[in-house]
């Protein structure tokens, strides 16, 4: 029997493989049509954004980018099919059937019965940072330039100065003037144009402000085209450009300056721009007068002490040494604020008026005292830091934390016990920087607002001054370069080279600089293709080397003869499939492989005995050698590639590493999984993302990036085992994130025991899970129910079998555990097709911390918040008066209930929602809804919503009509909160 239990499977895997090429068939015909569907919605954007006031929906949005992704699956999978044996076609056959479902489903979301795009009504803008103005020239440029905008006949307005002299301070208060001004101007737009000015860059700068997409559009008339329309059609506008350096043609660009129209404002530090640029009213911002520098002087360096007579006399000297420049003063201020001995005042003004070069030249005195602000920092690895900045382009957003990890690769910061040390360090570093004016500080919004800094332009030229001379840079950084530096230009004493963000494509052959004492070399974010094996020859001395982000190909074999290398970063070099032999290099500390092409571990790796920093998110690498880790006992960070059949690390090999601090990576087996986790127990990295399964990188949860602690649980093994009854699966007791998907052993959390542990744990995702019926239950015994009293964020999705929320006996539903869930602040759930109610009443009497719900595509959902089982179960919280229950969630500030054409009830006839922080209620699809239980809060007897509160309403009106509300005066109280669409 077993012989023939044998055959019929074979058959059955044959039966599978003949079908297997009928469903990709299909598949592809299904995507063709969704090919299709998404060409003309494309096309129907492209029309309705040429309007300039239409706006896609983010739903459309949201659809084209799960198109791009279910392609790139498809042919994905394509490709596996090519070079899959027999076993795995018949593994990939549900594959198959399960994208044609979601393609199948795509096409059915494709239609958009709503429209595709919304009316875009654009506000002003808001209103930006700037300083106070001092002095009365100042007043008097922003009166003339209010005058001069006032008045039809000018269109053109030039503010032109010195470096550092206050022409963008000037502007910016034009710019909040008519931000503040509802009557003068409707649209107000600012650009920072810079140095490294192109038609094309400014172009794009101008459409992302209009919110027009150029990225289709090559041709440079064409773009100028539609820029030009955008901005005709929003009549009574003013556009901004700061930092002019050369002058253009406005017409090439497309802004048409006209009466009624575009009026346009630039500054720049040259009168000719302005002449060359057609200003009609130019206008020169002078230095301050020595009162106004003295009054600005005073204020800059502050009021937490007091100045005897003596020390203000040399103050006033100090601030005499600023030539009036509002820049130099707010910096040399800055670096003397809380100073009263007036030995240190008097030392200032003599390396001052020591530092005077003889130059008439005011930018030059300038430089002169912003320098003094650099020697102020009185210590060399903080000026050295200083400098390093420099290397980057001008106006270039540094992250402070990739800026903290080149001080460390630099040695600027001391080799301390642990990087998070180094890291505190590197941010006080550029704290002193900051408040001593020479960096400022931004936030980055995009991708997640990380912290940056950037150099003003004028002291990124005085430190540019400075490494003319000593320490040697040569830098040009983002200056549109396409053939990399002569010769002659790579003397013998350069120490450091940036020739990053540009259009370098190749070095000659013939290139051999001879730099001994280059310590860094910067060619990130070019075009470069191949290097020549004579490039490296003799550089020596070469510290830290970065190739990041070029389509470099091939390595030279010279890399390896670099024996000084502490540094080698290769991040996004695709094309890179081997690296040279890294044996001798083993000074290394820091190696980036992130996204290289590279199929196997470099040789030689096994020697680089002082590697702090190790990246291999590596994509195409194929194994880890047994082994690998075991020399690289200094490991800090260790990041390996989570996407991978056949990549997996081994848990007791890592656990070695007891120097680990950040550590991301996949597990081969439970035994390696569990053998870490235990070793977590007697300490281990602050940064740890854990895997158990495969994972796909297309759905890999981007939860994870906000928290330190994370477990990632694919298609694997969660309950206990059968046998012994000891823990199949255990989880780290810091955890704070859990992402579980396709897990299907377990009906319920309270399955995975090692959870009663999880003090920690802030978030929790549920996806695919087709046997979990229950989120809690008392499953396999009363005392396992599980509080998760830390959790604060919980979503499910996916979930087929999902039918209550806690399963439990009648005892333990009428009363909780205490606690349960007390910290839960967001809910969410999605595509429960099982569940009919969702909160039992005495389970949301423990959600008071609860902000947000969301309820989504449950097609069976008719209750909210459940009937009460009997009387006692609400007694309590009855209104003795009305007989009405009240449940209160006073920190709920969004209910969104989307698509559940079974929803009835909200909570039943004689129950109410008491929800007084509430700012946003979206409900969507829920024809069978009647009556929002939704008790607003009173002011002299009648409903007072929340100031923010926002009501989208995604029905036809008469169903909004039909609605019942708790106070009969409800409905016309909320209507100027209501906007009306069909789709959110």
């Amino acid at each position: 029997m077993a012989k023939w239990g044998k055959i019929i499977d074979m058959g059955e895997q044959l039966c599978y493989c003949n079908s297997l090429d009928e469903k990709m068939q299909k598949l592809k015909r299904k995507l063709e049509d969704l090919s299709s569907r998404e060409a003309d919605i494309n096309k129907e954007l492209e029309y309705a954004e040429s309007l300039y006031l239409k706006k896609r929906r983010q739903q459309v949005e949201n659809w084209l980018k799960n198109v791009e992704r279910i392609n790139r699956q498809v042919h994905s999978l394509e490709q596996t099919l090519e070079e899959r044996r027999l076993l795995g076609r018949v593994q990939l056959w549900k594959r198959v059937e399960e994208l044609t479902g979601e393609v199948i489903q795509l096409v059915d979301q494709g239609r958009f019965p709503g429209g595709l795009t919304f009316e875009a009504h654009e506000t002003k803008g808001d209103a930006l940072l700037t300083t106070k103005l001092v002095g009365q020239t100042f007043q008097t440029n922003m009166d003339k330039i209010w005058t001069c905008l006032m008045q039809d006949e000018v269109l053109i307005i030039g503010i032109y100065g010195m470096g550092g002299v206050g022409k963008t301070t000037l502007v910016t208060h034009i710019h909040n003037k008519l931000i503040e001004n509802p009557n003068t101007f409707d649209h107000v737009f600012w650009i920072t144009v810079s140095q490294d000015f192109s038609i094309h860059k400014l172009q794009n700068d101008i459409a992302k402000i209009l919110h027009l997409d150029l990225s289709n559009v090559d041709d440079e008339k064409k773009r100028a085209a539609k820029l030009a329309l955008a901005l005709m059609r929003r009549q009574q506008s003013v556009l901004i450009l700061d930092d002019v350096w050369n002058h253009f043609v406005l017409e090439k660009v497309g802004i048409p300056v006209r009466v009624n129209g575009c009026k346009l404002i630039l500054t720049t530090r040259s009168l000719d721009v302005c002449r060359r640029m057609g200003c009609q009213v130019k206008i020169k911002v002078e230095p301050l007068s020595k009162e106004e520098a003295w009054s600005l002087f005073l204020e800059k360096v502050g009021n937490e002490i007091s100045l005897s007579p003596e020390v203000k006399d040399i103050a006033r000297s100090v601030a005499k040494e600023c030539a009036g420049l509002p820049l130099a003063i707010t910096v040399l201020a800055g670096s003397m604020r809380g100073v009263d001995d007036i030995c240190e005042w008097r030392n200032a003004l003599e390396i001052l008026k020591e530092s005077k070069l003889g130059q008439d030249d005011m930018e030059t005195e300038v430089f002169q005292v912003l320098r003094f602000s650099y020697w102020s920092l009185n210590d060399s690895k903080v000026q050295h830091c200083f400098l390093y900045c420099s290397l980057y382009p001008e106006d270039y957003k540094i992250k402070r934390e990739e800026l903290i990890e080149r001080f460390i690769d630099e040695g600027f910061i001391d080799r301390m016990k642990s990087r998070q040390v180094e890291f505190d360090r590197g941010h006080t570093i550029l704290n002193k920087l900051e408040n001593s004016c020479l960096l400022e500080g931004i936030i980055d919004d995009f991708p997640n607002e990380k912290k940056c800094v950037k150099m003003h332009d004028l002291v990124r030229d005085m430190a540019l001054q400075i490494v003319i001379v000593s320490p040697r840079f040569m830098v040009e950084a983002g200056v549109g370069l396409e053939d990399i530096p002569d010769e002659e230009k790579w003397t013998k004493d350069l120490e450091k080279v940036s020739l990053m963000h540009n259009k370098i494509s190749e070095i000659p052959s013939s290139l051999s600089p001879r730099c001994p004492k280059l310590s860094t070399l910067m060619l990130q974010h070019n075009s470069l293709r191949r290097i020549p094996d004579s490039f490296f020859v003799h550089m020596h001395g070469l510290e830290v080397l970065d190739l990041s982000y070029n389509g470099i190909d091939h390595l030279p074999n010279s890399l390896s003869h670099l024996e000084n290398l502490t540094s080698l970063l290769l991040r996004e070099c695709d094309k890179i499939e081997h690296v040279p032999s890294l044996a001798k290099l083993s000074a290394l500390r820091r190696l980036d492989l992130w996204h290289t092409g590279i199929s196997e571990v470099p040789n030689g790796m096994e020697m680089l005995v002082n590697l702090r920093y190790l990246d291999l998110y590596a994509p195409n690498l194929k194994m880890l050698p047994v082994g690998t880790f075991t020399k690289l006992s200094h490991l800090q960070y260790l990041v390996v590639y989570r996407a991978s059949e056949t990549l997996k690390v081994n848990g007791e090999e890592v656990a070695h590493l007891k120097r680990l601090e950040t550590f991301s990576g996949q597990f081969s087996e439970l035994q390696n999984f569990n053998a870490y986790v235990k070793s977590l127990k007697v300490g281990g990295p602050s940064n740890y993302l854990l895997q158990m399964g495969l994972d796909d990188p297309d759905v890999t949860p981007i939860e994870s990036d906000t928290f330190d602690k994370c477990v990632i649980l694919k298609r694997c093994i969660l309950s206990a085992s059968r046998g012994g009854g000891e823990d199949s699966l255990l989880l780290p007791e810091d955890i704070e994130f859990l992402y579980i998907q396709e897990c299907n052993d377990v009906r319920s959390l309270c399955g995975i025991s090692s959870l009663k542990n999880a003090n920690n744990l802030k978030a929790c995702v549920i996806r695919k899970c087709n046997r979990v019926e229950h989120v809690l239950s008392h499953y396999p015994s009363p005392s396992s129910i599980l509080t998760l009293q830390s959790l604060e964020t919980l979503r499910l999705a996916f979930l087929q079998n999902l039918s209550d929320f806690i399963r439990c006996d009648r005892a333990l539903s009428e009363s909780p555990p205490p606690g349960i869930l007390a910290c839960l602040k967001e809910f969410r759930i999605y595509n429960c097709p099982n569940m009919k109610k969702l909160f039992m009443p005495r389970l949301l009497m423990c959600l008071q911390n609860l902000e947000e719900i969301h309820v989504e595509d449950c097609r069976q959902i008719e209750e909210i918040v459940a009937a009460a089982s009997d009387e006692n179960e609400v007694e309590e919280n009855k209104d003795k008066g009305l007989g009405t229950t009240i449940f209160t969630l006073p920190k709920l500030r969004c209910l969104q209930l989307w698509d559940l054409p079974q929803l009835k009830i909200i909570c039943n006839d004689n129950a109410v929602l008491v929800c007084d922080s509430l700012q946003e209620i979206i409900v969507r699809y829920c024809r069978k809804l009647k009556r929002i239980p939704l008790s607003l809060p009173l002011l002299d007897g009648q409903p007072s919503p929340h100031p923010s509160l926002q009501i989208i309403k995604a029905f036809p009106e008469q169903w909004w009509e039909s609605l019942e509300w708790d106070h009969p005066n409800a409905k016309n109280l909320l209507q100027p909160f209501c906007q009306f669409t069909r789709y959110v």
